[in-house]
């Protein structure tokens, strides 16, 4: 551990800043990769452990995504509640954690493809062997077993992260709590969970347009001014037509539908009113696609990837559906919607995000590399005795329902919540609900 920085806020909550220092490769620590820092802040609630002894009874639970200082609000306030000690990890590459940007690459990381291998170390098997690495400062100097491991709690991706663990350092973990993140263990690259992905937004799609018909209307002429005008966002980026596609990545969160008709109903006052679009409107849309996470965006459909190439499969999947073509639909009747694109990381965003660009080539090397090692170990999640309790949302964009029961089959003691009433922020729009069902689950009470 290489220093840490402790505090008290309000609600009666500890906080100590934790950062490590960990090998790039875990498998080769003093090799040239050197060393990077993982940043975890651990909470503690006092009105449960007041001493220092009692503090160290409560067990750990450690989300799998970067996150900003938690209160009592939310889910991270039910955990609290529990009594629980929560180490709210900024995975590598994320957040307080050695970050990764253009400009913080390593000065000895120069061409594309060192860039891409560099980057092949930011995948959920390092991530789970950082957590490793950290559980065992943390808690390897306990005289009990028990004591020695942690519960862990993984939204979304840190579900995907979940199940990496339970694959390969199951001997670590009391439980696993897993919400809107059961991962497609089985595949070997997205092909197939972008096929499946496309229909489940052309029906949100559908949604959008039949709650706000005029939209049809008022999309297809953002569309067309945007194809006739090289439009320029506040941080230099290009709002094309793919880019303006691209609001639908809000389309499977609560809200997310009225979110994106607000946009369309303000760049459409725009040109009535102004024949352009205003700063505070492109400075709107510019937020929804932050380009401070590159990592998000190149490392998306590696997150999928095992001994193959992905060969940007989010993009063949939508061009096998003409109504995400612009330069299709604009042909057709002025009645056809030209659909939202939704979860789908496109080589167009390379050209169109002013943050992404520095990433083009590296991200293209990233398509191509069939090198990708496992990322699950299916015989260990057949035989495992980890106790695994999941919400699943059935109308999930981003995690497929079908894909997601596959994966609950194959990994032995996990039982799930399934529910239509919440989208995949579930945790995060009725967090007292979902960590509610998740305990339930948890007890493994029958009737």
């Amino acid at each position: 551990m290489s220093n840490l920085e402790t505090y008290t806020i309000k609600d009666d909550l500890k906080v100590i800043e934790r950062w490590f220092d960990l090998p790039l490769d875990h498998s080769d620590p003093e090799g040239p990769g050197g060393k990077i820092r993982v940043f975890a802040r651990h909470i503690i609630p006092l009105d449960v452990a007041r001493t220092v002894e009692a503090q160290e009874m409560l067990p750990f639970r450690g989300p799998g995504y970067e996150v900003p200082l938690t209160r009592r609000g939310g889910f991270a306030g039910e955990l609290y509640k529990r009594g629980y000690q929560v180490l709210w990890l900024d995975q590598r590459g994320t957040g307080l954690s050695t970050s990764l940007l253009p400009d913080t690459v390593p000065a000895n990381v120069k061409t594309p493809q060192e860039i891409a291998n560099y980057l092949k170390f930011f995948r959920a098997d390092s991530i789970v062997k950082d957590c490793e690495a950290i559980r065992k400062i943390l808690l390897g100097g306990k005289p009990d077993e028990e004591d020695r491991k942690w519960t862990i709690l993984g939204q979304s991706f840190g579900g995907f992260v979940s199940l990496t663990y339970l694959s390969f350092h199951p001997e670590g973990l009391k439980e696993s709590f897993i919400t809107g993140g059961l991962a497609p263990v089985a595949l070997s690259d997205p092909e197939r969970v972008y096929q499946l992905c496309v229909p489940r937004v052309v029906k949100r799609n559908k949604v959008y347009y039949n709650k706000y018909p005029v939209d049809v209307a008022r999309v297809r002429r953002i569309m067309a001014y945007l194809e006739s005008y090289k439009v320029v966002l506040p941080n230099g980026g290009t709002l094309s037509p793919v880019r303006f596609q691209q609001l639908g990545i809000d389309f499977g969160k609560q809200g997310g539908i009225d979110s994106v008709h607000q946009i369309v109903l303000k760049a459409s006052s725009d040109l009535d009113i102004f024949k352009k679009l205003s700063f505070k409107t492109l400075e709107t849309i510019e937020r929804v696609w932050m380009d401070g996470n590159p990592l998000y965006v190149i490392m998306q459909e590696a997150c999928y990837t095992q001994r193959r190439a992905s060969r940007w499969s989010g993009k063949r999947a939508l061009e096998a559906n003409p109504q995400f073509s612009w330069s299709h639909v604009k042909t057709l009747q002025d009645s056809e919607p030209v659909y939202f694109t939704g979860e789908m990381m496109l080589p167009e965003m390379f050209d169109d995000h002013a943050g992404f660009r520095p990433w083009k080539e590296v991200a293209h090397i990233l398509a191509e590399d069939n090198s990708w090692g496992p990322l699950y170990d299916l015989d260990q999640l057949a035989r495992n005795e980890v106790k695994v309790s999941a919400v699943t949302y059935y109308d999930d964009i981003y995690v497929d329902h079908d894909l997601a029961q596959d994966t609950a089959s194959r990994v032995k003691n996990l039982e799930q919540y399934i529910t239509n009433g919440l989208m995949h922020d579930g945790v995060r729009q009725d967090g007292p609900e979902v960590l509610k069902r998740l305990f339930q689950l948890s007890k493994r009470e029958y009737d």
